[in-house]
This record gives C-alpha cells, sequence and structure tokens, in this order.
C-alpha cells in the first residue's frame, strides 16, 4: 500500500479530545467526593515520582470553564472526559452525593452550550477505596456495584452525553494494578490477577445494560490495544507472543466481540466465568481503541514465572514517557482488528491517542512542541491508511487536552495539547493546539 501524504477525512468524521477526571480535576477533599485507590496510592511513600500528588492537578474542579472556552476555540466536536466514581458515590455505593452530581451537571451542561458533544467514561481508575477495601476488581461484588453507579450516572446525564465508554482500558488496571503493582492499588499477583479482567468485562456488560435502560442512545468501549512484535520468528517467540496477545489484547476484546476467552487464559479465569459471558457481549455501537506503541516479547528465561517475556522496542525514536514512536502500529493494529474480527466489530474511534514531551514555555510565550505535531500527523496518516484497507474509523481523540497527573510518573510527562503551569496554573496552547485547530478546520 503505498504511503497517505495529507490525508484528509470525511467530512462527518469526529475530532475531539480525552482527559480523565483523576488526572485533572484535583479538589480530592472537596464537594463530598470520597477516597479513591489513587489518594491512597499517592499517600504511599515511594509509589509516585519525586511524591506527587493529585489534590490540585490541573485544578479543573474550580477552571473547567476556562478549559471548555480552550475546547470550544480548538473546534471539537467531542469531548471525552471521565467521571470520578468516589465524587459520584463516595464509598461506591447507596445514595448518591448531590454535590458529584450537581458538579457534573454544570460541567456536561457547558459543553453541550459550546457546542461540543460529551462523551462519557464511567470509570478512569478511580475505584473507590471502600470497595477497594471488599475486595476490589478480585471480588464480582464489585461489578454489581458498578452497575448501580451506572444506572445513577445514566439517569442523571444520558439527555446530554452523546457516547458512553463504561470502562477505560481495564487491561492497565488488571495488569499495572494488580499484577505488577506500578499503578493503585499496588498488589503483585501476576496472572493470579486474571480475574480482574473478567468481573471488569463483566462490568462492562453490566454497565451497558444500565445505560441503555437509562436511555444511552451510543454505547461502547475504550481499551488500550498494542500489535505484538516476537523477537524472532522462532516458535518459542511466537508462542510468547500469542500469550501476550491474549492476554493485553484478546482478553477484553474477544469476551465483548465475540462471546468468548482466548484459550490461554482460560485456565486463569474464576470459576463460572462462562455464565457471565451472554452478558458481557452486549451489542456496541463503537468500539474505541487506545493506541500508544507496539509490544515486544520473546520466550521467558530461566526461571521467569510468566509464559513469555517483555522486550523493549528499538531503533526507534522515543517520548518522555518511554514508549518508542511506531506510526504504522497503529495502521497495522487496526487492519489486524478488521480481519481478525470482521463483521462482530462495530465502528472504531481511536479514543486516545498522544505523547509526552518536555514541552516548555519559550522566551516569546509560546510552546513550540514540533515533536507532537509531527507525531499527531504521522498517526493520522496510519489512520487514514486503515481507513483506505477498509476499516470503519469514525473519529479521533487527542490524548490529552491539557497537561496533567501522569499516574505513577506524576506531572513530569507532559502530553497536552495545553501546558499547564502547575505553580500558577495557568493554560497555555502549543503551537499543537494551533495546528490541531486548523486540521479540524481544514485550514
Amino acid at each position: 500500500m503505498p504511503p497517505v501524504e495529507n490525508p484528509t477525512f470525511p467530512s462527518e468524521f469526529l475530532w475531539g479530545v480525552s482527559t480523565s477526571a483523576f488526572q485533572i480535576e484535583g479538589a480530592t477533599g472537596e464537594g463530598g467526593r470520597g477516597q479513591s485507590i489513587w489518594d491512597t496510592f499517592t499517600e504511599t511513600e515511594g509509589k509516585i515520582a519525586r511524591a506527587e500528588h493529585a489534590k490540585v492537578a490541573a485544578d479543573h474542579f474550580h477552571r473547567y470553564s476556562e478549559d471548555i472556552a480552550l475546547m470550544a476555540e480548538l473546534g471539537v466536536g467531542a469531548y471525552r472526559m471521565s467521571f470520578a466514581w468516589p465524587r459520584i458515590q463516595p464509598d461506591g455505593e447507596g445514595k448518591p452525593n448531590a454535590e458529584g452530581l450537581a458538579f457534573y451537571d454544570e460541567l456536561l451542561d457547558e459543553v453541550c452550550a459550546a457546542g461540543i458533544a460529551p462523551t462519557g467514561t464511567l470509570f478512569h481508575w478511580d475505584l473507590p477505596q471502600a470497595l477497594e477495601d471488599k475486595g476490589g476488581w478480585l471480588s464480582r461484588d464489585t461489578a454489581e456495584r458498578f452497575a448501580e453507579y451506572a444506572a445513577i450516572v445514566g439517569e442523571r446525564f444520558s439527555d446530554r452525553v452523546k457516547m458512553w465508554i463504561p470502562l477505560n482500558e481495564p487491561m492497565v488496571m488488571s495488569i499495572f494494578g494488580y499484577a505488577i503493582g506500578e499503578y493503585a492499588p499496588g498488589k503483585t499477583l501476576l496472572l493470579d490477577a486474571l480475574p480482574t479482567a473478567h468481573y471488569q468485562n463483566l462490568a462492562h456488560g453490566l454497565a451497558v445494560q444500565a445505560l441503555r435502560a437509562a436511555g444511552a442512545s451510543s454505547v461502547g468501549t475504550a481499551n488500550n490495544h498494542s500489535p505484538i512484535w516476537p523477537a524472532t520468528d522462532s516458535p518459542e517467540d511466537k508462542a510468547a507472543g500469542e500469550w501476550i496477545d491474549a492476554l493485553i489484547n484478546r482478553t477484553y476484546a474477544d469476551p465483548v466481540l465475540l462471546g468468548r476467552y482466548p484459550e490461554q487464559v482460560v485456565p486463569h479465569l474464576p470459576a463460572g466465568f462462562a455464565d457471565d459471558l451472554p452478558t458481557i457481549a452486549q451489542p456496541l455501537d463503537f468500539y474505541g481503541v487506545n493506541y500508544y506503541e507496539p509490544q515486544g516479547v520473546a520466550a521467558p528465561g530461566e526461571g521467569n514465572p510468566l509464559p513469555f517475556e517483555l522486550r523493549a522496542i528499538e531503533g526507534y525514536p522515543m517520548t518522555t514517557n518511554d514508549s518508542p514512536i511506531v506510526p504504522h502500529g497503529l495502521r497495522d493494529l487496526l487492519v489486524g482488528f478488521h480481519e481478525r474480527y470482521r463483521e462482530h466489530l462495530p465502528p472504531v474511534y481511536i479514543t486516545e491517542n498522544g505523547c509526552s514531551f518536555d514541552d516548555v514555555v519559550a522566551e516569546d510565550g509560546h510552546v513550540h512542541d514540533q515533536e507532537r505535531i509531527d507525531f499527531l500527523d504521522s498517526h493520522l496518516v496510519a489512520v487514514r491508511e486503515a481507513m483506505d484497507a477498509g476499516v470503519d474509523v469514525r473519529g479521533y481523540f487527542v490524548w490529552s487536552l491539557m497537561d496533567n497527573f501522569e499516574w505513577s510518573k506524576g506531572y513530569q510527562p507532559r502530553f497536552g495539547l495545553v501546558h499547564i503551569d502547575y505553580e500558577t496554573l495557568k493554560r497555555t496552547p502549543k503551537d499543537s493546539f494551533g495546528w490541531y485547530r486548523a486540521l479540524i478546520r481544514h485550514e
């Protein structure tokens, strides 16, 4: 396939930006909000770079009007944001918090008034600590509580939220949160963490049902996916590649789209999991793909308790978040999904794609982030190539609108189209902001 130059997109193609509540809102002790697992994690010594926390973050809780005005200036058609579960249900169950609901009422009203369609994510990793204390995503009960939360949010906001995403990247919650402990809640269960994948998948299915019952017209998902690159063509490395593909890609896509799990993970799932598969496989209106990088893999070395060994991708430029920049990986991923799932794959949206660099405000008052412009442009070329190959891609959301709290790495990685000065909280649109605005406006 010849490379695409200066790609064009259909007039109805949806351009958006993405954020998440914990990373930008701040105000963790205000408005009746409860404790989340990430509050606990940031308060635990040694877990976050430079001992940083998200008590203020980008202060979006108080400055959302300013941020919505920036989105209006940008010209996006959609804003993907997340609701903070502990702000709506402080303990993860029971009567909702009126102050939390009122905050999102006001936020959504302003987003809609700006002519921007809200895309609502119910869960972006900020599990109420009270539920974690009862077992968290290792407990089936958490999926049931999530369904109740979904019903509350859906009934309150389905008149304004145009697209719904129940859970963001359940793979990251399972692997980083419960298997290797780099993220909250910090458990190191390795493959014994796989029940968390199933209970999140179940939560997804139950939430789809609850949202539809509440009047939601468009419900999908947002999964982090990576093309898998075995280190060699040896049978052992290929088998390791099949295992990691099953673990980080198919464990989340197969049950939702095909109603089954890949055989590699079945022995690690909770008893009775098959009974939940019809609930998990609810019909979807769209499938959200979050893409950052391929995953290298090789056969496990001696003493490795896992059936694979991760390998770094070498030979590519890197972001400051240690991600190799591989635009064609997005094309290959999308085409591979199209070939694997065929008629079972609904229309696709790129619900996250972005990069971090050492962005600074220059002496002229601007942030000259040409590296980000090059990154986004090259990845959009990859999206266009996938569309030309037959993949039904309907939209693209940049991660992220603004610099934010980047989980265990704190504030050093900057992903935003808008620079945040964390001392003054001043917003400065970067050069990439102007580039994206011109792209959206066909200038």
